[in-house]
């Protein structure tokens, strides 16, 4: 009995074995054909995956080199200035007309030279913004200084020209940047001509009235919902804004005879526009203002009033044009023409007629930054990618010509009529030069 019962108990055990065995074998081959089944769903994904992660360095190889093989030409274009590494924000001329300063997201502020502009060669002066770069830059009235706004540090650093004993020059960041005070992005910054303060404009209706070491002395709420852009006039003596609302708001920054701050009292406003106001500019004596609105018009007026008899200023004429939300306008110093940009492409007009006169198209691959006449009224100077692009005034020249052709209908004097015969001939020699002039 006993000898039977182990035997069955052997055959018993036998059978379990057997059993697991079968098991775990069935489990690992669903285990490994999950496995397998894994790999595959896998194999299948990274198919498709590849393309698709390949897409982005695919993009920015051709960003890349869209950067470098974009050419422009123009019949007026006189030089394309193209030592920055980086996209080009903000550019400034210098009060004396000698310099061009332009700043970039490559580190540095470049100092250009502007009866280099028709030269084959473009050198320029460089100065390097320490753990940080230059969105903005603002040259001192006395041209051997500047301003610039960090793009990280949010504040106004101040750079100092020095000539060194080999007659070179070199930049010195002053020893404190400005304290920060601005809560949004800030949209512009500027140096009375009169030296006496500094402006800075931020998104968030704030504007900042500075002295030159640091100090606020004022700060203004335009109450326009956001500010799209201000500046100070060249006279010194104003600061004006837009933005969401459709007018753009002047103030005067009031000092004492003894050179003391006193207020910043509310001067005009331009009215009009049936939109926000993109930006505006100012002539070179102020006299004149130009706006460019989201209602697709450009509009000069007549800023020579007495505000403070409660004179408003007068709208000398309104002209359709095409814009964008970055739209920028410049106003040449004499007030005889009117530039628009449109995202890549700019507008030169007329203000006399306000006719189209000139079209650039495509001037660069990214939307355009700054846009700027030279003191004289001989450049239009912008930005918008690596390179600034500077284009001779050819509405200019024909401007002044007119100009001078009325007054010598109108002219008695023997002696004025040799003059402006005279001036329309040099005038004309110069627009014959810039027509035919070889390009590059």
């Amino acid at each position: 009995m006993e000898f039977a019962a182990l035997i069955a108990l052997t055959l018993l055990i036998g059978m379990l074995i057997i059993l697991v065995a079968v098991a775990v074998g069935k489990q690992k081959g669903e285990v490994s054909d999950q496995l397998n089944q894994k790999e595959d769903n896998s194999v299948e994904e990274n198919a498709v995956k590849a393309p698709i992660a390949k897409k982005p360095k695919k993009q920015l190889r051709s960003q890349k080199e869209k950067a470098q093989q974009h050419i422009f030409s123009h019949p007026l274009l006189a030089a394309s200035l193209k030592s920055h590494s980086g996209n080009v924000t903000s550019i400034d001329f210098s009060s004396n007309g000698k310099y061009l300063a332009s700043c970039a997201d490559d580190r540095t502020v470049r100092i250009w030279s502007t009866k280099d502009f028709l030269d084959r060669d473009h050198k320029c002066l460089r100065a390097n913004v320490e753990l940080d770069h230059a969105t903005l830059v603002s040259f001192s009235p006395d041209s051997r200084a500047f301003i610039t706004w960090l793009a990280n540090g949010d504040t106004i650093r101040i750079f100092k020209m020095t000539k060194k004993e080999d007659g070179s020059f070199i930049f010195k960041a002053a020893p404190e940047d400005f304290p920060q005070k601005h809560k949004a992005s800030v949209i512009n910054i500027g140096i009375a001509e009169t030296g006496k303060f500094i402006m800075s404009a931020s998104t968030d209706t704030n504007i900042l009235i500075w002295d030159l070491k640091g100090e606020v002395l004022a700060s203004i709420n335009t109450n326009q919902m956001t500010n799209s852009y201000a500046a100070i006039s060249p006279c010194g003596r104003f600061v004006a804004s837009c933005g969401f609302t459709p007018d753009v708001k002047v103030w005067e920054v009031c000092f004492a005879k003894s050179g003391e701050f006193k207020e910043v009292a509310r001067a005009f406003d331009l009215k009009g526009h049936s939109a926000g106001v993109h930006s505006f500019a100012f002539s070179n004596d102020s006299r004149r203002m130009a706006t460019v609105s989201k209602d697709g018009t450009w509009r000069l007026w007549d800023t020579d009033v007495e505000y403070r008899k409660q004179q408003d200023p007068y709208l000398l004429r309104t002209v359709p044009c095409q814009v964008s939300e970055g739209s920028r306008v410049a106003l040449s110093p004499d007030a005889r023409v009117v530039a628009i940009s449109n995202g890549c492409d700019i507008a030169m007009y007329s203000t006399s007629t306000g006719q189209l006169e000139e079209e650039f198209h495509g001037v660069h691959y990214e939307e355009i930054t700054d846009l700027r006449f030279d003191i004289n009224s001989r450049f239009l100077v912008c930005s918008g990618d690596r390179a600034v692009r500077v284009f001779h005034n050819a509405p200019g020249y024909r401007a002044a010509i007119q100009d001078m052709q009325g007054m010598l209908k109108k002219a008695q004097n023997q002696a004025m009529k040799q003059r402006l015969q005279q001036q329309i001939e040099e005038a004309q020699k110069a627009l014959d030069v810039v027509l035919t002039a070889p390009k590059d």
